[in-house]
Formats: structure tokens, C-alpha cells, sequence
């Protein structure tokens, strides 16, 4: 079977994790590397039948692997899928808070209900999840691993008010649950313009705006789910023992970017697909 990863294989054997969003894109890819490093697994998402899917391709890296059909919101329901999922393969080692969405829109035309929407989404599941898992396994257990998902939220996301309001959110409550949970650890990762399928959700009317995306980054390219899939492994990795409260960004230094200082034509960096 061909290497899905850099790091050791068996580096996460006799583990559980909980990856939300887990489906499809970049949870799915994360997922997908940490059983072959030899992790047990709870997947969770709105669709069974991306679930199912999922499990089925994961099942042959050998590694148990359990989902959940799950609106992150629902703090009744969050609740009970961590018991369930603590019921079934015992203490949680680690949770990637992956699942989210937001839509395009210029702020003047967001409704109250789209805004909270988002929110609830990108930045009240993440915390319903962290928190259940924390109480649930965590706590008692006295260290444990989450890797929360933010954007790039740097300067402000024109289109995105919503989603870069709760990202922000989910920045500063990473800091703050990696002071107040320690000595559990509490990390996030901000992906910048990713070749995923969450790229393809996007209506017509924006493939101009998306297909231009590769144009603005320094590195020339669009990232890898694999190279996002890589940042959240390595936080979740003893290598990262001593790592918490901080956010790690993948985006090719699209923030970084100044009109004044045009970054001179170089092709594209070599994107890392996860291959060993």
C-alpha cells in the first residue's frame, strides 16, 4: 500500500481521534492519514452517506473507524455523540475540529440569520465539541490533543464578514482553552485558498473570482489537503508536545502580500501531496 504520510507509520497506534467534518476535503484527507499512521477513528458530519462513504475507504488502513450524523450546533446532540464515541473506543487522545462553511456575500446583505448561521457554525460547534470532549475524556485523562480550524482571516475577509468574525473568534478561543484546559493542548491551523472540494461549493457566479485565487499567492499555486492534513497532524504529534495556543498558518503567505512589492514571476512552489 503506498505511503499516505511523512510521519512514522504506527506514530498514532493504540490512539483515538474525533475529526469532524470528516466526510469529504480536507477532514476526510486528515482522517485518512491518521488511521494509516494507525489511529482509531469517529468521524462526524451532516451526511450519513459522505460518512459511510468515508469509512469504508479508511476501513482498509486496518484501524477501527466509527461515524456520527451530527449538526455541530446542536448542543443535545454534541453531547451525545462524544458519550457515544467515548462508549465505544474509549478515552478521546485527540479532536480535529474541522467541520464549518460560509458563503460568499458583501456584509451590507448578510441577514441576521446568515450571520448567525456561520457563527454558529465556525465557531460555536468547534467549541461545543472542544468543550464535550475536554469533560467527557480529556479532563479526567489530564492531556489530549485539539487542532481547532480557522481561515485566513489576516486583515479582514472582504465577502466573509461572517466567517472571518467567527474564525477570529475561534483564534482567541483556542489561546484561551490551551491556558484555562492545560495541560491539554489546544492549537488551530488557517488554510488559505486550498485545492479542496469545499472550493467547488461555491455557486457559478464566483469560479471567475476562485479560478484567479492561484494568481495572488506568492507560492504560485493553490495549497494541498495533504499539506493541511500535515500542519494538523504534527500538532496532534508528540513533536508538538510542547506546542499549545498557537495557530499555525498554511496559506503560501497570501497575507503577506503588498501591492507595492509585486513578487516576481517564478512558476509555482512544488505541492506536497502527502506521498512519501
Amino acid at each position: 500500500m503506498p505511503s499516505l504520510s511523512q510521519f512514522r507509520r504506527g506514530l498514532f497506534a493504540g490512539k483515538v481521534f474525533i475529526v469532524t467534518g470528516g466526510g469529504s476535503g480536507i477532514g476526510l484527507r486528515t482522517a485518512e492519514e491518521l488511521a494509516w499512521l494507525g489511529a482509531s477513528l469517529v468521524l462526524v458530519g451532516r451526511s450519513a452517506d459522505k460518512l459511510a462513504s468515508a469509512q469504508e475507504r479508511i476501513a482498509v488502513h486496518g484501524t477501527a473507524v466509527r461515524w456520527h450524523a451530527c449538526d455541530i450546533r446542536d448542543e443535545a446532540r454534541v453531547k451525545a455523540v462524544v458519550a457515544d464515541a467515548v462508549a465505544e473506543m474509549g478515552a478521546i487522545d485527540g479532536l480535529v475540529n474541522n467541520a464549518g462553511g460560509q458563503f460568499f456575500s458583501p456584509a451590507e446583505r448578510i441577514s441576521a440569520n446568515g450571520f448567525d448561521a456561520v457563527v454558529r457554525n465556525n465557531l460555536l460547534g468547534g467549541f461545543l465539541f472542544a468543550r464535550e470532549v475536554y469533560l467527557q475524556s480529556m479532563k479526567a485523562r489530564g492531556g489530549g490533543a485539539i487542532v481547532n480550524m480557522l481561515a485566513d482571516m489576516w486583515g479582514g475577509m472582504p465577502g466573509m464578514a461572517h466567517s472571518g468574525a467567527a474564525r477570529a473568534g475561534m483564534l482567541n478561543l483556542s489561546e484561551t482553552l490551551a491556558y484555562e484546559w492545560a495541560p491539554v493542548r489546544v492549537n488551530a491551523v488557517a488554510p488559505g485558498w486550498i485545492a479542496s472540494s469545499g472550493l467547488e461549493s461555491y455557486p457559478d457566479a464566483y469560479r471567475p473570482m476562485i479560478e484567479r485565487f492561484a494568481e495572488l499567492v506568492p507560492a504560485g499555486r493553490l495549497g494541498t489537503e495533504a499539506e493541511v492534513a500535515a500542519g494538523i497532524i504534527f500538532l496532534l504529534s508528540p513533536a508538538a508536545a510542547f506546542i499549545s495556543g498557537s495557530v499555525l498558518r498554511i496559506d503560501g503567505a497570501v497575507p503577506n502580500r503588498r501591492e507595492h512589492w509585486p513578487v516576481a514571476p517564478h512558476g509555482q512552489t512544488i505541492p506536497f501531496t502527502g506521498d512519501a
